[in-house]
């Protein structure tokens, strides 16, 4: 184990692959090969810590070139017949399966999610390991073992981001009773195209690859027929886009309340179904200073009948930056 440690805290070591791991200032572990690009964190002993990090270092050194040799297939429409070999690959698809009969979506609407949880499984049997998580460009996988939780911020505009100096939209903790093990969030404003106009839409739900697609799909309802939204089609964006020539998001400019609301109503109304189908557990959409929650939020109580599930306990930081006329809506099963 004591090679696997680098003597230099930003001193990148590279792989063969060209894959290249350093750690950071903070402890934490950057993973990067390509596009994908992770951030690890964990806490515990520091034998299972070192051994969980080695194993998904050698595991994350594989990806890169496994999902390439499948990315026709998972760059075309999920559907009942198709097929894929790998691993993460099929990870992919499976996220995918509950929605090809409603909806256009592609595994790639998995991808980040099902890398994440890919290698969250080094860390969840090792006993000594306290909780850790794997950040694929804001899609988390999480392990939290009984008594630890984490306390999750909130970002919705990208925009605003200056430096270390993040002014969160809203806070929330995921501790081991929940059934949250993946988080994962989706918007116009982010690094993938989308059909909506969501500023964020983030899903809490039993593991990253689910709630990666379950947030794309319903940032792409969020949406609206304005002439202050800007569209084109994705291929003239993005050569390696999964979406063809279908029209996406590429600037929203400030919308009257009407629109915002019939946007986030129609995204909420779709991450409702998705709720009482049990595919997420709770979702915030934010739309220019608008907030919709829905699925099982609110204050946990000591008078909870048996057998009832824990809710996620949201809370708004501050008035999300936007319109003056701020909104929060809540849908939760009380």
């Amino acid at each position: 184990m004591s090679q696997w440690m680098p003597a230099v805290a930003n001193e990148p070591v590279v792989h063969a692959s060209g894959a290249s791991r350093s750690m950071l200032d903070d402890g934490r572990w950057h993973f990067q090969h390509g596009p994908i690009d992770i951030i690890v964190g964990v806490e515990g002993d520091t034998e299972a810590v070192e051994g969980a990090l080695a194993d998904s270092w050698e595991r994350f050194t594989q990806i890169l070139p496994e999902l390439v040799t499948e990315l026709p297939l998972l760059r075309a429409r999920a559907q009942a017949n198709s097929t894929v070999h790998g691993a993460i690959a099929n990870r992919m698809l499976d996220a995918c399966r509950p929605y090809m009969d409603r909806v256009f979506v592609t595994p790639m609407a998995a991808v980040a999610g099902s890398v994440a949880e890919d290698l969250i499984r080094f860390f969840v049997p090792r006993k000594g390991i306290r909780r850790a998580y794997v950040n694929n460009g804001g899609d988390i996988a999480l392990h939290v073992a009984a008594g630890e939780c984490y306390r999750v911020g909130l970002f919705s505009d990208l925009g605003r981001y200056q430096g270390q100096n993040i002014e969160l939209d809203g806070t929330f903790e995921i501790s081991a009773d929940l059934p949250v093990r993946g988080i994962a969030t989706s918007g116009w404003r982010g690094r993938s195209q989308s059909l909506g106009i969501a500023d964020s839409v983030t899903v809490l739900a039993s593991s990253a690859a689910v709630a990666d697609v379950a947030a794309t799909l319903i940032a792409n309802h969020v949406n609206v027929d304005h002439v202050g939204i800007h569209r084109a089609p994705a291929d003239t964006l993005k050569d390696d886009t999964d979406l063809g020539s279908l029209l996406v998001t590429v600037q929203v400019d400030a919308l009257p309340r009407p629109a915002i609301d019939f946007a986030l109503d129609a995204g909420a109304e779709f991450a409702r179904h998705l709720h009482s189908q049990k595919l997420i557990h709770s979702a915030v959409l934010m739309l220019q200073g608008s907030v919709r929650v829905v699925g099982e939020v609110g204050e946990p109580t000591h008078q909870e009948p048996p057998g009832t599930a824990p809710r996620l306990d949201f809370q708004l930081v501050a008035e999300p930056q936007g319109s003056a006329e701020n909104k929060v809506h809540k849908d939760s099963h009380v």
